[in-house]
């Protein structure tokens, strides 16, 4: 058969309606693992998804046959009403997600609409392209492989296009949030497949309209946190998650939420003739960064705040880089999320003098450690987010970037929070001292102070550019606290690890991480973001998790 007589033959009408159905799909994927972060965190969502997808997808395909054969056109005029129920049955049993735990409530959730959809719409769009093409003159072979071949093309593209899309017009409008993608997502399929059968969506389409906390304004999810004390502030879809501000009316403290991890908060209730200087947090660690300006230098002097530099990379609430601001110390923030910055200035009092560079800290220390001299005092590295660490931020390479934009007698503080048993917080203390070969460790809380995490804890790496003499913290003045009882507290680092319990190597493990096998660490993230999980449903209810 000749190109010519190939492509005459084809039934285009049909061939559309396959490849369009397997768009839909694809953008779907996508959207799915966005819907289950904010209950579930980013790592845990995507842990079984893609083999979800893919038993499914091959169900579909090898059943499609008989799925033609038993209930024939059915099949695909109940995919629209499949599309529309599927956020209403996925929202109750989110609202299980204590019950249901973690990993198994993802995959649970995705069983419940979104995996028969995906078998449903594969099976509908392989008959639809096959019959499309006219190969049975071909022979079997071709009349199977040529649509399957075509088909996993398809979706693997969309999927890749989907991906792109999300990450920039993610929460520009309620139609490209999480819950409003959903809905698009089932009206594209009813414009590829007109269904008399719609009107059995109605009773979905109603209950989202007007019971959907996910769709609503924030007067709809304040009406369910009310019960659990707390109040929502505001929020916003973007390109790191889905963040909102929250409040504990009862307990006085303020937090801002990604997905489902805390970027840091702070107490809003204090009591009469209470004026710290700025705000304190509800975290001891965020103090504690601050103690950068306590190490001591080489010479055996005083640092002076006065024409100090320091460079901030991760701003979560701007605890610490306010607390720098005012020292007087000259600060800036590289931070990737816009929205992040803009609740930290809005709802959490970020001081306006500092030079906010809003892009990827990556591409920032590389265009800055290439066009300039060593130009900071201070460094703070606090990117930990979601129950995982953005592990390019922890290569070798980058910290050893990061060490060339150092004085000589420069200071970095690194925050990690992880398993202290598990072979990726090792593998980065190794890293940054291998950088960095004078370092003292610390943990935020005492060692056992919570029994049922003792392994999981937040700690700061204090690390000199020098290695000349050990880091040694002078005896805090008054000055330094800003008035604050937070920083009195737990400014100065009490709990000391020893760093010779990450000297061990795991068979087969590395000693340190290098750019190029950054992806190696990926797949040990996933107990440490369920155990971090586990920690975060204990912070925070698990009511104020499921409605966002």
């Amino acid at each position: 058969m000749s190109v010519e007589e190939f492509v005459r033959r084809v039934d285009v009408k049909r061939l559309g309606s396959g490849v369009a159905l397997l768009f839909i799909l694809a953008l779907y994927s996508p959207v799915m693992v966005l819907v289950l972060s904010p209950v579930y965190g980013s790592l845990p969502s995507h842990l079984f998804h893609s083999y979800g997808v893919a038993i499914s997808a091959g169900a579909g395909w090898f059943l499609k046959d008989q799925i033609q054969k038993r209930i024939g056109r059915l099949a695909a005029t109940i995919l629209p009403v499949l599309a529309f129920w599927t956020p209403t049955l996925q929202y109750f049993l989110m609202q299980q997600s204590s019950k249901l735990g973690n990993p198994a409530g993802p995959v649970i959730t995705e069983l419940f609409g979104y995996y028969p959809l995906v078998m449903l719409t594969v099976a509908v769009a392989g008959k639809q392209i096959q019959y499309a093409l006219h190969l049975e003159s071909q022979g079997d072979l071709a009349v199977e492989h040529v649509p399957l071949i075509g088909s996993y093309v398809v979706y693997s593209f969309g999927e890749h296009v989907a991906r792109a899309i999300l990450s920039h017009a993610i929460g520009f409008t309620v139609v490209f949030s999480r819950a409003g993608l959903q809905f698009l997502i089932a009206v594209l399929y009813s414009a590829v497949i007109p269904s008399k059968l719609l009107v059995f969506a109605i009773p979905s389409l109603l209950f989202s309209l007007t019971s959907d906390v996910h769709l609503g304004g924030i007067g709809g999810v304040n009406s369910a946190l009310r019960s659990e004390g707390y109040t929502l502030l505001a929020r916003q879809e973007s390109n790191t998650g889905y963040l909102s501000v929250l409040e504990n009316q009862q307990d006085g403290f303020r937090v801002l939420r990604c997905d489902h991890s805390l970027l840091g908060g702070q107490w809003t209730k204090v009591n009469p003739g209470y004026r710290p200087e700025v705000e304190d947090p509800i975290y001891a660690v965020f103090a504690m960064l601050e103690a950068v300006r306590l190490v001591e230098p080489d010479n055996g002097g005083s640092r002076v705040d006065a024409g100090s530099k320091a460079l901030v990379i991760g701003l979560g609430i701007g605890t610490t880089p306010a607390a720098l601001m005012k020292h007087g110390i000259e600060t800036t923030i590289v931070e990737i999320d816009p929205v992040v910055h803009k609740f930290a200035t809005q709802y959490f009092n970020l001081p306006s003098n500092h030079v906010a560079a809003i892009e990827d800290a990556t591409k920032f220390v590389k265009r800055a450690q290439k066009s300039s001299s060593p130009q900071y005092d201070y460094i703070i590295h606090d990117v930990f987010t979601g129950g995982a660490e953005p592990a390019e931020l922890f290569t070798f390479e980058f910290l050893r970037d990061l060490s060339s934009m150092l004085r000589d007698d420069g200071v970095i503080a690194i925050n990690y929070a992880g398993d202290l048993t598990l072979y990726p917080t090792g593998l980065i203390a190794r890293t940054i001292q291998r950088v960095f070969p004078s370092c003292r460790i610390f943990r935020e809380h005492q060692a056992g102070q919570d029994e049922e995490n003792p392994n999981f804890t937040n700690m700061v790496f204090f690390c000199k550019k020098s290695s000349r003499t050990p880091v040694q913290f002078r005896d805090p003045v008054s000055s330094d606290f800003l008035r604050s009882k937070s920083r009195e507290n737990y400014l100065v680092p009490k709990h000391e690890l020893d760093p010779a319990i990450f000297a061990t190597i795991p068979h087969k493990g590395r000693s340190i991480l290098v750019e190029k096998e950054v992806k190696r660490l990926h797949k040990f993230q996933d107990r440490g973001a369920l155990e971090h999980w586990e920690i975060m449903r204990k912070v925070i209810p698990a009511a104020v998790w499921e409605n966002w």
